[in-house]
C-alpha cells in the first residue's frame, strides 16, 4: 500500500530542470528584442530626400485649399496633378486640401531624375479653395543634390500669392548647369503655362 505522502526527489529534480530550461529561454527572447528592429538605420534613410532636383510647395496649414504644384524639367513634358510623372520629374504629393487628408498639412512636392542642363520651370495653380480666404500665400523652394550622397543645396526661394480659384502663375524660371549650379541671372517669373501646355 503506498502512502498519499509519499516523497519522490525525482519529481523536484523534474520540475527544477524545466523551470531552469523556460527560464533561459525568457532571457535569450529578452536579450535579442533590441536587435530585431533597430530604429537608427530606419531613421538615418527616412531623412535623405530621393532626388536630384526637389521643388517643394506649402500653405497655410489650416486653409481647405487645394493648390497645385507644377514642372517643367528641360525638354520633358510638365507634370502636375494631371500628369504625375515625366521623364524626368515626379509628382509625389498632390494635396487636395481637407479631402481624404488625415492631416492639416498642405503642401506638394515633386522630385527628379538627374539634373539635365538647361531651364526649368514652376508653376502654381488654385485648383479650389473651399476655405474662401484670399489671398492665399504660397512658399516654394527649389534645392538640388548631385547624387544621392551629396548635400541638398537650396538654388531658389520665392512667396507668391493665389487671388481667385483657376488662377495659375509662374513662381519662378530658372536654368542649371550640368552640375546642378544655378545659373546666375536665369532666375524670372515670366509666365509659361503648363497646366495645358503638352511640351
Amino acid at each position: 500500500m503506498h502512502d498519499e505522502f509519499d516523497y519522490d526527489p525525482s519529481d523536484t529534480v523534474f520540475r527544477d530542470v524545466i523551470l531552469l530550461a523556460l527560464l533561459g529561454f525568457v532571457a535569450i527572447a529578452i536579450l535579442l528584442l533590441p536587435h530585431i528592429n533597430p530604429k537608427g538605420r530606419t531613421a538615418e534613410a527616412a531623412v535623405d530626400p530621393p532626388g536630384n532636383v526637389i521643388v517643394e510647395v506649402r500653405w497655410p496649414d489650416h486653409l481647405d485649399t487645394d493648390v497645385d504644384l507644377w514642372v517643367r524639367a528641360p525638354g520633358d513634358v510638365p507634370v502636375g496633378y494631371s500628369n504625375k510623372g515625366g521623364l524626368i520629374f515626379n509628382l509625389l504629393r498632390d494635396d487636395l486640401g481637407k479631402v481624404a487628408d488625415p492631416t492639416d498639412l498642405n503642401y506638394e512636392v515633386a522630385y527628379s531624375r538627374g539634373i539635365p542642363p538647361g531651364e526649368y520651370v514652376v508653376n502654381l495653380h488654385l485648383y479650389r479653395n473651399a476655405s474662401g480666404t484670399y489671398p492665399i500665400p504660397v512658399k516654394v523652394t527649389v534645392s538640388s543634390r548631385s547624387g544621392p550622397s551629396g548635400p541638398t543645396r537650396h538654388l531658389v526661394q520665392t512667396r507668391a500669392d493665389l487671388v481667385r480659384e483657376g488662377q495659375e502663375i509662374t513662381a519662378f524660371r530658372f536654368k542649371l548647369t550640368e552640375q546642378g549650379e544655378l545659373v546666375p541671372g536665369s532666375v524670372h517669373n515670366l509666365f509659361a503655362e503648363l497646366r495645358s501646355a503638352r511640351k
